[in-house]
């Protein structure tokens, strides 16, 4: 497993080993010892998996402490565009994302840890995204940063996304009082 840092401190793309025969392929999607050493220590407690249509968007999401959680986040199978902003005050890179395609092909996984806000938009229909979470679901700590917001300058190209309700009232950047600190 290789894992590559992002332009963002904190954010890293996990790229697994891939095996491939006439059979078939296999790798290793996680490693506590890889991931410990890398600095990644959470203790994952949920896993959630998704299946959207193509220019569904979802995010961009986070739930704020004591619920914050990380995440690792891959898909098995079509492609994303997935997204994570920093809404750490006092971050030197508050306010600026990273975007990474994720695709089953290329098998590319992204950690996002607490402190980031998370979104992703589907490329293709039936694509599956899979992450695990640091902590349990808990609704009443969830939050959302409005996905279109001009301030945040995310080039999502995609031409009507396909919304939640939930995703149309999200905060702009401006607006939000942030409960994470760096």
């Amino acid at each position: 497993m290789e894992i590559l840092p992002s332009q963002i401190p904190g954010l890293l793309v996990i790229k697994p080993k891939v095996f491939g025969d006439d059979r078939g392929s296999f790798s290793e999607t996680y490693s506590r010892q890889i991931f410990t050493n890398a600095g990644i220590t959470e203790d994952f407690v949920q896993d959630n998996q998704s299946v959207s249509k193509s220019n569904v968007l979802r995010g961009l999401h986070f739930q704020a402490p004591p619920f914050a959680q990380a995440k690792l986040v891959r898909v098995t199978r079509g492609a994303v565009l997935d997204v994570a902003l920093d809404i750490r005050k006092g971050s030197p890179t508050y306010g600026r994302h990273e975007a990474v395609i994720l695709t089953a092909e290329n098998n590319l996984q992204f950690y996002i840890p607490a402190g980031f806000a998370h979104g992703f938009v589907a490329l293709e229909d039936n694509t599956v995204f899979q992450y695990k979470c640091s902590a349990y679901y808990h609704k009443e700590s969830e939050g959302c940063i409005l996905w279109n917001d001009p301030a945040l300058e995310i080039k999502w190209n995609v031409n009507n996304p396909i919304l939640s309700p939930k995703d149309l009232i999200g905060s702009r950047l401006q607006d939000f009082n942030s409960p994470f600190t760096f």
